[in-house]
């Protein structure tokens, strides 16, 4: 039998008594009678009466509404098919705008060089100024409306407008290059466009006006390009197609009561976009209620969120992390904004901020846990962090190690939440818990409310072994369908190919006797010598434990009549690769895995190639290795990178 691992947080039974969970179990017991005891028993209720339960999220976390209807569910056995709550109508950014207070709504770092804050009342006449000048301009419900912006106040305001109107929100960060824009936006064809004229980055000030001219002149569909002052005031902005600054665009109106546009549960509220490193982006459509009822559920249920709290990410807006981050304010919490490099000045950039502002909620990456690591810092012996009551990180597995560093060298009273799901559902499979324990290495428990199991190849569920992350019933923030496919072929070959009627989402996953998750990293990346199936992530935990290795990148290259194990590793300054620490990397990964796990080539390289978001990319390199073309380099942050990995003359035997 195997050894459970190690706990590294439990929660008090006083937390427990006075999380959201404990009073969300009340509320279901008194209305419905449900017996529900604790935590566990509450996600095999949640999946067993879903009507159930999404009417308590709904009530529970106080969704503003024309009016929810009587149904709740109709055509449930149908995936995909299924309708949440056909009757009702509400408006998104009416449940974000609920506070019109003077308390603080948003707070924005821009590295160190610009610091700002926002009231709830300022951020709501913000959004009524923005929304009426956008009305003006002849904007109307189902339009779409995109973003070239930064994270900072401005593009929650423009969303929010957005949403108050019916039209439909994209973003993408200014990171991207022109035809990475254009391949997005050019698809849906937006009426709008809100770009910043720069920002900062790692010191440095990066100007996008001339990225945003050639976007514009590209984008025939635009009515206007609205360009947003951060790092100087009032640029030329004369070479930009229909351009108007945000001054001039919003000067004629005043804030007043927003006219909120409740339309159906379904309604269009975002277009998000697959990675696109496989060709051009898939462009998601999210409806507004499934959005909203599964952030809330996670941000109250599973992150603990309260009005008061304040929530902060580590993201762009080219990543769905940014649009659950939005969401905090349905609760009423303070959202932390920053844009920039996150180890800039040094690695205590955000940690600053974590202690000035108050942070109670501490979103991140995988990525940046383990650069923390690398880079030897320790928090706990330099900031006070006395706020500070959870910590998530996506993005890519989190490691063990990362686990053990997070308690020994971050804050050892704090609730550490692996979390995991993507931008096809906006929101989480599998992620945190307060009232549960956090097990090294593991993810603490699946979503309430989704049916979420492991298939194994036959499509029989497992648990205790690895096999396809899958969800056997319909959810809210499933996507309402992929813009221009009216057939939903795509939509269905995306997700329901594999297993007739259930959602395979794409992760190699193990589901524990313990409730917990532990994901091994993608399906389409995961390897397969002599026919036996090996994520990536059980490679990387090994690699990356090693202080001579930086970074790493695992992928099978077809080699004779079979797949091989060929590993790529990013190494410290000044270290070069040889036959001893080649055996010392071997040795590792065979003394704490199988033999199977060991590479056949293990190869130096000085760059890992990676999304906007920070994933790095096994398919793009399996390609390049196999001389195939990488179909949109647009997608990704360093595409030069992918020039180490061609030709290698260590791969040719």
């Amino acid at each position: 039998m195997t050894k459970s691992p190690d706990i590294l947080w439990q929660p008090s039974k006083e937390r427990i008594a006075r999380s959201n969970i404990s009073a969300f179990i009340k509320v279901v017991n008194k209305r419905w009678q449900a017996g529900v005891a604790d935590s566990n028993a509450l996600y095999e209720w949640s999946i067993s009466q879903p009507e159930q339960f999404w009417t308590a999220v709904w009530d529970f976390c106080g969704v503003i509404a024309e009016s929810r209807g009587e149904r709740v569910l109709v055509d449930g056995g149908k995936m995909p098919g299924a309708q949440w709550f056909p009757d009702a109508r509400l408006n998104f950014a009416e449940n974000l705008l609920r506070r019109r207070d003077d308390e603080t709504a948003m707070v924005f770092w821009g590295e160190d060089k610009v610091r700002r804050r926002m009231s709830f009342a300022e951020v709501y006449d913000a959004v009524s100024r923005t929304a009426q000048a956008m009305s003006a301009t002849g904007v109307r419900q189902g339009d779409r409306v995109a973003a070239f912006m930064p994270n900072m106040p401005e593009t929650i305001i423009f969303m929010l407008a957005t949403a108050s109107l019916g039209a439909i929100w994209s973003s993408c960060s200014p990171d991207f290059g022109v035809q990475g824009v254009l391949d997005r936006f050019g698809q849906i064809e937006p009426v709008i466009l809100f770009a910043v004229e720069g920002y900062h980055y790692n010191g440095k000030v990066i100007d996008t006006l001339p990225r945003i001219a050639d976007i514009a002149k590209n984008l025939p569909s635009l009515k206007h390009t609205v360009i947003v002052s951060y790092t100087r005031e009032r640029p030329d902005v004369s070479a930009i197609p229909k351009s108007v600054h945000l001054g001039d665009f919003v000067r004629r109106h005043a804030g007043k009561t927003i006219a909120f546009n409740r339309l159906p549960f379904n309604h269009p509220l975002y277009i998000l976009y697959s990675s696109g490193t496989t060709g051009v982006p898939k462009c998601i459509v999210h409806g507004a209620g499934g959005t909203l009822l599964q952030h809330l559920k996670e941000h109250q249920l599973h992150t603990d969120l309260n009005r008061g709290d304040r929530l902060f990410y580590f993201t762009t807006c080219g990543w769905m992390m940014w649009n659950w981050l939005a969401s905090g304010l349905a609760t009423g919490a303070t959202l932390l904004l920053y844009d920039g490099s996150p180890f800039y000045p040094g690695p205590r950039a955000l940690f600053d901020f974590a202690d000035e502002e108050h942070m109670t909620v501490f979103g991140t990456s995988a990525k940046y846990i383990d650069a923390l690591n690398k880079a030897g810092a320790r928090p706990v012996e330099t900031h006070s962090l006395s706020s500070l009551q959870t910590m998530t990180s996506t993005g890519s597995p989190l490691v063990a190690e990362s686990f053990d560093y997070v308690y020994r060298a971050i804050k050892k009273d704090l609730l550490l939440s692996s979390i995991s799901g993507g931008t096809d559902i906006v929101s989480c499979f599998v992620l945190g818990n307060p009232a549960l324990p956090v097990y090294r290495g593991e993810i603490q428990c699946r979503g309430f409310g989704l049916d979420v199991r492991v298939f194994d190849d036959d499509g029989r569920p497992v648990v205790g072994g690895k096999g396809e992350l899958v969800c056997t019933a319909p959810f809210p923030s499933m996507p309402i369908h992929f813009w221009n496919d009216p057939s939903g072929t795509k939509y269905r070959t995306a997700y329901f190919d594999r297993f007739a009627g259930v959602w395979c989402h794409g992760d190699y996953m193990e589901l524990t006797s313990r409730g917990t998750a532990i994901i091994y990293g993608r399906s389409d990346a995961t390897l397969n010598p002599g026919g036996v199936r090996i994520g990536t992530a059980e490679i990387y935990r090994q690699v990356e434990r090693l202080e001579e290795v930086v970074e790493s990148l695992v992928i099978g290259q077809d080699w004779d009549n079979d797949v091989r194990v060929v590993l790529f590793v990013r190494l410290r300054e000044g270290l070069g690769l040889d036959d001893s620490l080649s055996k010392k990397i071997k040795d590792q990964i065979r003394s704490n895995t199988t033999t199977r796990h060991v590479p056949a080539k293990i190869v130096q390289v000085t760059d890992i190639p990676r999304t906007k978001s920070g994933k790095i990319v096994e398919l793009a390199v399996r390609n390049v290795v196999h001389g195939n073309a990488v179909k949109n380099i647009e997608a990704l942050a360093n595409p030069e990178a992918l020039e180490h990995f061609k030709d290698r003359q260590e791969l040719r035997d």
